[in-house]
């Protein structure tokens, strides 16, 4: 039984985003008609996951023993590799499963009258069921790889809700801005899932946590290193803050629920996840305490000087959730799961009411910053222009690889390019011997004729028709367009090797190669 309700909690509302997704996609769910069917699909579905997830915490506190990882059926087996299918945890998982459902649920029902007539209004709650799935995997799931699809969707639905209103160049900018500073945590989570593999052979939470001890000490580091990246990306911390302030764009429910009561705290929930694993690499655990301490000084001072609501929330929960990794750095583990609980309620809350705070107080002056801060100088203009952090990540990051990215752009034009026009006679010869061996291996090739291949039912159409791709493709761009000067080629291509030497030679390319070797020797 309780199997069977594991697996409805996260399923309800992917089944409720599915649908409405296809009703939208058939044009049944337009208009303000529409909307009582579109609220009434999201809300029940929410209801009935938040249901089961209490259903299954009661079940838990009363019975412990039937505390269990529940497998269904196993997703990808290679070699001593598997990878499963499983739900299940302690009751720090279903705890949190139970909160997040019943957030999601009153988020949803609030959305039913605050979104009402909008234009995105049946796309909001398809967003919203998605996410409730995800978020709900992602607590449950026995599984890293479970747990990264559940962090992707929540990632993705994000982007989504961030650019609600995608018609506004700000709404589009900033989501893009948050969806790609987030990539760099994904990079992080993906990397400690293929080291586990390598190391452990088992993407399995409980392996992974149980086994780390028997790891040398310098690959744990690295294991821990990798899931702690992605928690301070997920959870905003220091140098990751200002994705949240950006990520503010999007609609009240919106905020509420991704950075007030759920999302926010995923890179909090990794981290007491994986507490048995990060307790051996006592390098992390510094880490995870110096960046929280920072998150929480640099957030307490920006919020000073904010007038407007929202980013005063912003601020307050980085705030808290510095605070969180302070407890989890210092291995307080306990702590950080009641401050995550009470602190997703609260703010969900706050979060929930900023309009009517703000409708009720529109008459009211804003209240002056404290005295000593208004005397204070430079403090004030460091809080006013929140420690200028952004635009410093973008000088020591953004900018240098977007410097990289038009090189590799200019590379790709004046050298890549050229070399599809390179020596005709080589390019006749590899094309012969392709096509002797596919005649070796039984293709039906026509000279005569354009029909490079022919095949028999779906799959053979289809490969039919990639073959016939392919073929117009060496044809149109390789054979055709192939230059007669070999040697006026040679010289093209020797000037542009000197101009990639050049290009290496510039600082920030020197840098690069310098952290990776330096990164190449840490890692041997």
């Amino acid at each position: 039984m309780m199997a069977q309700l594991l697996v409805l909690i996260p399923l309800l509302p992917l089944l409720a985003a599915v649908l409405l997704a296809l009703l939208q996609l058939a044009g049944r769910m337009n208009g303000d008609g529409a909307e009582k069917v579109t609220a009434a699909i999201a809300v029940s579905a929410m209801a009935l996951s938040s249901l089961a997830a209490s259903t299954v915490l009661i079940a838990g506190w009363l019975h412990p023993e039937r505390l269990e990882v529940h497998h269904y059926g196993n997703w990808l087996a290679i070699g001593n590799w598997q990878i499963a299918f499983q739900l299940g945890g302690g009751l720090f998982n279903l705890s949190l499963a139970a909160l997040f459902a019943l957030l999601l649920l009153i988020v949803m029902r609030f959305s039913v009258n605050y979104m009402h007539r909008e234009a995105g209004f049946h796309r909001l709650f398809a967003l919203l069921s998605l996410l409730a799935a995800a978020m709900l995997l992602l607590v449950l799931s026995a599984n890293a790889v479970f747990t990264f699809i559940g962090w992707e969707f929540a990632g993705l639905c994000s982007y989504s809700l961030i650019a609600y209103a995608y018609e506004r160049p700000t709404a589009a900018h900033n989501a893009t801005r948050v969806f790609i500073t987030n990539r760099i945590g994904d990079g992080g989570f993906l990397l400690a899932i293929a080291l586990a593999m390598v190391w452990l052979e088992s993407s399995d939470w409980q392996v992974i946590n149980q086994h780390a001890s028997d790891l040398d000490k310098v690959d744990v580091t690295i294991l821990a290193l990798c899931l702690a990246l992605a928690a301070l990306v997920k959870s905003v911390q220091l140098p990751f803050t200002p994705w949240l302030l950006r990520a503010m764009e999007g609609p009240t429910p919106s905020s509420a629920v991704f950075y007030g009561g759920v999302m926010i705290h995923a890179g909090v929930f990794l981290l007491i996840q994986n507490q048995l694993l990060l307790q051996q690499a006592p390098l992390v655990m510094t880490l995870l305490t110096v960046s929280g301490a920072l998150t929480a000084l640099y957030s307490y001072w920006s919020g000073l000087s904010q007038t407007d609501i929202k980013t005063a929330q912003a601020f307050a929960t980085s705030g808290q959730l510095g605070l969180m990794f302070i407890s989890c750095g210092l291995g307080y583990w306990q702590l950080a799961s009641w401050h995550l609980a009470a602190h997703a309620v609260v703010r969900c809350y706050l979060l929930l009411t900023a309009p009517s705070v703000m409708h009720n107080t529109a008459a009211q002056p804003v209240r002056p910053v404290a005295l000593w801060l208004s005397r204070c100088r430079w403090g004030f203009l460091l809080s006013l222009q929140r420690g200028w952090l952004e635009e410093t990540m973008d000088w020591i990051w953004v900018r240098p690889l977007s410097r990289i990215a038009k090189d590799m752009l200019s590379i790709e034009h004046k050298l890549v390019a050229p070399l599809l026009a390179a020596p005709a006679p080589l390019i006749r010869r590899i094309a012969s011997i392709a096509e002797q061996e596919e005649q070796k291996i039984g293709a039906r090739l026509h000279n005569d004729s354009d029909v490079f291949a022919q095949g028999s039912g779906l799959a053979g159409k289809l490969t039919q028709w990639a073959a016939a791709v392919s073929q117009r493709f060496e044809y149109q761009f390789i054979l055709y367009g192939i230059g007669r000067d070999s040697i006026r080629f040679g010289r093209k291509l020797g000037h542009a090797a000197n101009r990639i030497e050049q290009l290496l030679l510039q600082p920030r390319y020197i840098t690069l190669f310098v952290l990776i070797s330096l990164l190449i020797v840490l890692g041997s």
